[in-house]
């Protein structure tokens, strides 16, 4: 389940993230571990996401969280990039990886084979589709277990 405050902070990263030329991706708060972590994940748009960029987001959020007081008590901020092999979920993330080598994992298999490899097409409300060889497949949604980059590739 997802933490009450993690809505109003993803409303604040967003707009610190941006100003650093970054993305918010996720954001996840443990408050099960002492202290609680707060961890955001970025990924910077124009290369690949470093950690000079995990640092600037840092002191950036940190000093706008601070201000705000939004988390009252002691807290740690962890900010990281999900990396490649990370799963596709958002209708942004798929639009942003369009053209990308991608790994579709279904069950039951869909025609006999539980994973596709090709490059994204596009996902619409019933399928995702990907370029296998240059056929397009269309992969009922439905069956789709998770999506992720082929990081082999």
């Amino acid at each position: 389940m997802t933490h009450p405050l993690v809505p109003q902070i993803i409303d604040l990263a967003i707009p610190v993230a941006e100003e650093l030329g970054l993305e918010v991706v996720g954001v996840v708060f443990h408050t099960n571990q002492s202290p609680p972590v707060l961890r955001v994940d970025i990924r910077n748009p124009q290369q690949d996401t470093g950690l000079d960029d995990c640092e600037r987001m840092s002191r950036a959020l940190e000093a706008t969280l601070d201000a705000t007081e939004i988390i009252p008590d002691a807290y740690v901020l962890e900010i990281s990039s999900p990396g490649i092999s990370r799963q596709l979920t958002t209708d942004r993330e798929f639009i942003s990886f369009k053209g990308f080598p991608v790994i579709v994992s279904t069950s039951p298999p869909y025609e006999g084979q539980q994973e596709w490899i090709g490059q994204l097409i596009r996902r619409d409300e019933t399928s995702i589709y990907i370029n296998q060889k240059g056929r397009a497949i269309a992969i009922p949604r439905d069956q789709v277990t998770k999506v992720r980059l082929d990081e082999r590739r």
